[in-house]
């Protein structure tokens, strides 16, 4: 079994109610059994929700408030759930605060990308989860 973000399985689950699913990671999920997971509501946030992004050391949403301790325990739980079920890869979204893998929005809400992971993404490797974004999945 493998990890994924339930935005890209078609679950409405992201911060404007939609849903960003990937038809390659559909398909895959017919062949291999993936556990969906959204960290964002598993913190506690809403679906809608104001976009968020992180911004150094903490993650804001457009309005200015720092929703760091929602993206934290969100995190601690899918990390949780994983280990409950063994599971030691996750395939999550490019770019999201929570689940970006080697890039993510740079907090000024300008669609300005910088290097570095998500919330979720830097507490799964640590704990020794290995983590791609849906682009890589199929480049492996």
């Amino acid at each position: 079994m493998i990890g994924c973000s339930a935005c890209l399985l078609g679950v409405a689950c992201r911060y404007d109610g939609a849903s960003k699913p990937d038809n390659k990671i559909i398909e895959f999920s017919k062949k291999e059994e993936l556990f969906r997971f959204c960290p964002e509501q598993l913190g506690g946030l809403p679906t809608p929700r104001p976009r968020s992004e992180i911004r150094g050391d903490i993650v804001i949403n457009e309005h200015g408030e720092d929703i760091t301790a929602f993206l934290e325990k969100g995190s601690e739980k899918v990390l949780e759930l994983l280990l409950q079920r063994n599971i030691k890869k996750v395939i999550l979204k490019q770019n999201s605060p929570s689940c970006g893998c080697g890039n993510v929005y740079d907090g000024t809400f300008t669609g300005k990308l910088i290097p570095g992971n998500g919330i979720t993404t830097e507490l799964l490797k640590r704990n020794g989860i290995k983590v791609v974004s849906e682009k890589e999945l199929f480049q492996e």
